[in-house]
């Protein structure tokens, strides 16, 4: 293992168990700046001790780069691999390793850490064959939401990337769209319809009261624009807490079901969203679900087995889930909607 890889599979799992931001970005910043060096110059700093004299590599880090040169699995590699490198949760595994993809994922381009390139290879590395690229829309600006130039820019970045990775995993184009509080989309027409996967989610206003919030998000997931329907009740159940949204449920689902909208079963911890009886609610109903990561970082795209251990606890079969699906049969799907 070279010091590079080393390096970014420490921030991985770091990511991957929910350490604190400022962990994480010492090793990947690290990993930047010797992956700019030539190797014959990582290998003299590594023998001279002079790898701390570099902007962005201090002694933890530099002590990582100097076993790795030396063709030794770094401490605290091994160690961090034994202690977070195990299963995330009971269960999950058969519906985890029938996945293909996965429809919600950030990058920096909105309020992810790493650069889309960077979440593409380690999606692919996770044995995925496709996933969809879904920053945010405009007017959540907290997010730094996508304009129409922007995405727009980001599209030609998403072709590129696919040029350089080649065959055998393809990253789509998407967007998670806000769903606007008279259910109206967030975005240009033109543009969601040039997208492979829109994810529409409701960010804003999240306690309106019931009524307004069925018929907001009724009319998101009747548009032939929206494929998904993400995190539906904005619940967060860990950190800054928020109770769910309200609305009608039994009609909301009915809804998804008659208009082909897949229901999300969000996989990260702090949302787990929905809940486990609506998502048995949701399988009564008759609708597809999409189990994603919703990652902002490479490691949280680890993080799907949690929607997966949820979705076979509740028994959603596989051939309901769109993440099983090739990226074919995907968009065999969202482009006639």
């Amino acid at each position: 293992m070279g010091p590079v890889e080393a390096l970014e599979r420490i921030a991985f799992l770091l990511e991957r168990v929910q350490e604190p931001t400022y962990r994480v970005k010492a090793f990947r910043t690290a990993a930047a700046v010797v992956g700019a060096l030539p190797e014959d110059d990582v290998r003299r700093r590594a023998a001279n001790g002079s790898l701390t004299e570099l902007k962005g590599l201090g002694p933890k880090t530099a002590r990582v780069v100097e076993e790795a040169v030396g063709g030794a699995v770094p401490g605290y590699l091994a160690r961090l691999e034994e202690e977070a490198g195990g299963p995330l949760t009971e269960g999950g595994e058969a519906l985890r390793a029938a996945l293909r993809g996965d429809c919600h994922l950030h990058s920096d381009w909105s309020d992810g850490g790493s650069p889309i390139d960077e979440m593409a290879r380690t999606a692919r590395a996770l044995g995925h064959e496709w996933a969809v690229l879904t920053d945010h829309s405009p007017r959540l600006t907290i997010a730094r939401g996508l304009s129409p130039e922007r995405l727009r820019a980001q599209l030609d970045v998403v072709a590129e990337v696919n040029e350089e990775l080649g065959d055998g995993f393809r990253l789509l184009t998407g967007i998670e769209c806000d769903i606007l509080a008279d259910g109206s989309l967030d975005q240009e027409a033109e543009l969601l319809e040039r997208l492979d996967v829109v994810v529409a989610s409701v960010h804003s206003k999240l306690r309106m009261d019931a009524e307004s919030m069925t018929r907001r998000m009724v009319s998101a997931v009747a548009s032939p624009l929206v494929d998904v329907l993400g995190h539906c009740t904005g619940r967060l159940s860990a950190g800054k807490k928020r109770p769910e949204s309200e609305f009608d449920a039994a009609m909301v689902f009915a809804a998804c079901a008659r208009f082909g909208t897949a229901v999300e079963i969000n996989s990260r911890p702090e949302r787990l969203d929905p809940p486990r009886r609506l998502v048995r609610q949701a399988l009564e109903a008759g609708v597809l679900f999409a189990v994603d990561s919703d990652a902002h970082a490479p490691g949280q795209l680890d993080w799907q087995v949690y929607g997966c251990a949820r979705a076979e606890e509740c028994g959603v079969p596989a051939e309901r889930i769109v993440t099983t699906w090739t990226a074919g049969r995907l968009l065999e799907w969202t482009r006639p909607k």
